[in-house]
């Protein structure tokens, strides 16, 4: 549906938001933005096998989990996979190839944020662009976590400059955008 053009990728190299290696301080942060927001239902979404995992080990089973069983191109270590493996949340398979978004991917991001239910998306290819569809569609209030590579995890507060910067990214992607746009089920 979607995929990174060349122009595009140093904009992804620079993290969207603080990073942090504390994964206590991070969820405490997480806390503090759904109170701000008065949204205690407010989803965390985690994308990235290491990041879900270490959520999990702190105590907080991520809301919407993207795992792809890699990190920086090579596969978790074992622990990681059993670990996420042996998870039981319900779970959505999806093809999404590297350096795209694929609208299988796009639906069940959507899908995943409006359900109650904590979800892991299994994703067959690579989840590493999901957390700009993931800002688009999760509600003020949220928090989105991805790894950043060799730095930690990053936070994003869920807060309408935050989306409308992760728009101004997501609409400069090469592909079917409006379409991409209603497959996450945000408007045009």
């Amino acid at each position: 549906m979607l995929t990174l053009p060349d122009s595009l990728r140093d904009a992804f190299k620079d993290p969207l938001g603080p990073v942090t290696t504390d994964t206590d301080a991070l969820l405490a942060a997480a806390a503090d933005t759904r109170a701000e927001h008065d949204a205690p239902n407010a989803p965390l979404v985690a994308v990235g096998d290491v990041v879900t995992y270490h959520l999990r080990e702190a105590g907080r089973v991520p809301d919407v989990a993207l795992i792809d069983g890699r990190t920086e191109r090579e596969a978790v270590d074992t622990q990681i996979d059993e670990a996420l493996a042996a998870a039981d949340e319900r779970r959505v398979y999806v093809e999404n190839p590297p350096a795209e978004l694929s609208e299988a991917l796009l639906i069940a991001l959507r899908d995943a944020i409006a359900t109650p239910e904590a979800t892991i998306i299994e994703v067959d290819g690579e989840e590493d662009l999901a957390a700009l569809p993931a800002i688009l569609a999760a509600p003020d209030g949220a928090t989105v976590v991805y790894g950043q590579p060799g730095e930690g995890m990053v936070r994003i507060a869920i807060t309408p400059e935050r989306r409308a910067h992760a728009r101004e990214l997501f609409v400069a992607m090469d592909g079917d955008v409006e379409g991409a746009l209603a497959a996450l089920g945000v408007d045009g």
